[in-house]
């Protein structure tokens, strides 16, 4: 079965997106992450980051990247589903899935006007080809604290621990 995500672009579509947003005015704001099952901490994170400008847009790790950076057993929901998820929320405005293990062809693509990641990210953590191509483009960086207590990893956890109560 397709889900029908009408906030979910392919790259070239989220290049004609953020044109669309620009010609209205709007700033645009673009996170990444994995968003692997929603939770509090996520949707917090995600409004708050909509917050810093007139437009929120995803990039989505792709399957195979989530494989590479948390393990064979994630991700628990494939990316059409993460997708589809991301994009049920108003808060966001576009999802794209990126495949590579780094987002600078999407920030070169979309030229961002504010970029931001979470609490435990800083500039120094920032992949510098992705810092690159952010400065680059004028965008903006803000990192955004995390909402304590919640984590997809400590999720898991507490689902596998009811599973065997």
């Amino acid at each position: 079965m397709t889900l029908d995500n009408p906030k979910l672009h392919t790259l070239a579509g989220a290049m004609e997106w953020r044109e669309r947003e620009r010609a209205a005015g709007r700033r645009v704001v673009l996170t990444n992450g994995v968003f692997d099952l929603l939770h509090t901490g996520h949707l917090y994170y995600l409004q708050q980051a909509r917050r810093l400008g007139g437009a929120l847009i995803i990039a989505l790790n792709a399957d195979a990247s989530v494989r590479a950076l948390k393990g064979p057993t994630r991700p628990v929901q494939s990316e059409e589903q993460r997708a589809y998820a991301l994009g049920a929320l108003a808060c966001v405005d576009a999802v794209v899935i990126f495949r590579e293990p780094r987002l600078v062809a999407e920030i070169e693509s979309l030229r961002p006007d504010v970029y931001c990641k979470a609490g435990d990210y800083t500039l120094e953590k920032l992949d510098p080809g992705e810092r690159a191509a952010l400065e680059r483009a004028g965008a903006r960086i803000e990192f955004l604290p995390f909402l304590p207590g919640f984590s997809t990893t400590s999720l898991i956890a507490r689902i596998k621990a009811a599973g065997e109560i």
